[in-house]
């Protein structure tokens, strides 16, 4: 009888640690699959940085002599020969600002920078005219020496197709859009030998090099002129892994919209005005809160060293009393270049606002402005058409009415300005 329950005792013992011994052996299996997982992830990181370091490893070497069964076309480092197998990435380069880097205004700048500080102007050209082909210089130590490999063709192209996709003549690009990276028939029988895939073109780290500039670059008041990559990498965004490419370059556009696209900017950001009382009488000061939120832009809002007058300072002139105003040509556009946070606000042509924040992503800015005059008057407040339709809005705004043109009493201007970041 001893005997029995000896074994009856041992059967139960047995069958309770086999469940407790399969767990700990599922979390051994999860432990390990999870270091394995890790350990790939990270030799896929330093592979991505590996290529990065290379790929823009400054400056450029030059292209060299084109592979011997190359034709004229497959040689040439011009985007419109690219443009012949890839209309649609042509067409948008050609209205991006990266085809604009290196144009006139750029080189008006060089010209006397040349003089004064040639290593500083050679640097310029590293982001502005990336290819090797594309400066008339070279730097050897402290010395700009004419450079051979010169193409006058391409030196006015900024930053052409081959400045991200070309190296020794050699074809780079991102993966295919199912993410293989294999080529479909044998390099030798593709144009231009085909193409190296590599996913490091759908990385932020990609745009590093000219979008953030090292701790002892470039600054103003203490600020980096380009920050870019930083900003977004203590942002949400890179925590949620949303990259550059995702909104400067979405459906793989070669676009590359940013503050200079009114589009771009009402994508961004989340406007909203507020009346200070549900209505005004004839000749009173309307007192209207404009909040403006950075809510989907990645970094700071305006990213690089603020302009003295860019899209938050200054949104229109002051009116002269007993001067007829003109209205604007057409064409008019004012200093400082385009103010698209300026147009899609609307502000009357007397408004003047003094604003010096910066906008982290997320961040937002208030604006306590007291109105009147043109357009401000108490009962003919102007449009807000970017806001969502508000009910402590005043009725005339509510409707979407305008008023007529008035002669002015006051000047609109900013009587709060803050910046935070949630």
């Amino acid at each position: 009888m001893t005997a029995v329950l000896t074994v009856q005792q041992s059967a139960v013992a047995h069958a309770i640690m086999l469940p407790s011994m399969r767990l700990r052996f599922r979390l051994a299996c999860a432990a390990t699959a999870t270091v394995l997982l890790g350990a790939a992830a990270a030799a896929g990181a330093d592979a991505i940085q590996d290529f990065i370091r290379r790929h823009w490893s400054q400056p450029l070497a030059p292209q060299g002599v084109p592979p011997a069964r190359f034709s004229p076309l497959e040689a040439s480092l011009q985007p419109e020969s690219c443009g012949t197998c890839h209309p649609a990435q042509l067409a948008d380069w050609r209205e991006s600002l990266h085809a604009a880097a290196s144009g006139p205004g750029i080189a008006g700048q060089l010209v006397e920078m040349r003089e004064s500080d040639p290593s500083s102007a050679h640097a310029c050209l590293v982001c502005h005219a990336p290819l090797a082909e594309q400066g008339p210089f070279v730097a050897v130590g402290r010395e700009l020496r004419e450079n051979p490999a010169y193409d006058a063709s391409l030196a006015g192209r900024g930053v052409p197709c081959a400045g991200c996709h070309v190296r020794g003549h050699q074809r780079f690009g991102p993966p295919r859009r199912d993410g293989s990276l294999a080529s479909t028939a044998p390099r030798e029988t593709l144009p231009h030998n085909g193409v190296t895939s590599h996913p490091a073109f759908l990385k932020a780290d990609f745009c590093r090099g000219c979008h953030q500039f090292t701790p002892d670059g470039f600054a103003l008041n203490g600020k980096l002129l380009q920050a870019t990559y930083d900003e977004w990498k203590a942002s949400r965004f890179a925590r949620e892994g949303v990259q550059c490419q995702d909104c400067h370059m979405p459906d793989r556009r070669h676009r590359w919209r940013g503050i200079h696209d009114l589009e771009m900017v009402r994508s961004g950001l989340t406007i909203e005005a507020k009346a200070g009382a549900p209505r005004y009488r004839p000749g009173e000061l309307a007192l209207v809160t404009l909040r403006v939120s950075s809510t989907r832009v990645g970094h700071a809002f305006p990213t690089y060293v603020t302009p003295p007058r860019g899209p938050e300072r200054r949104a229109g002139r002051r009116h002269r009393p007993g001067r007829r105003r003109q209205p604007p040509r057409a064409d008019h556009r004012p200093r400082g270049g385009p103010r698209p946070l300026a147009r899609a606000l609307r502000h009357p042509p007397h408004a003047r606002q003094e604003h010096d924040a910066h906008l982290s992503d997320e961040g937002r800015s208030d604006r306590t402005a007291r109105a009147g005059g043109r357009r401000r008057r108490a009962g003919r407040a102007s449009t807000w058409p970017f806001s969502r339709p508000c009910s402590s809005r005043a009725p005339a705004e509510a409707k979407g009415k305008s008023a007529r043109p008035s002669k002015p009493r006051a000047a609109l201007r900013s009587r709060s300005s803050s910046a935070s970041c949630r």
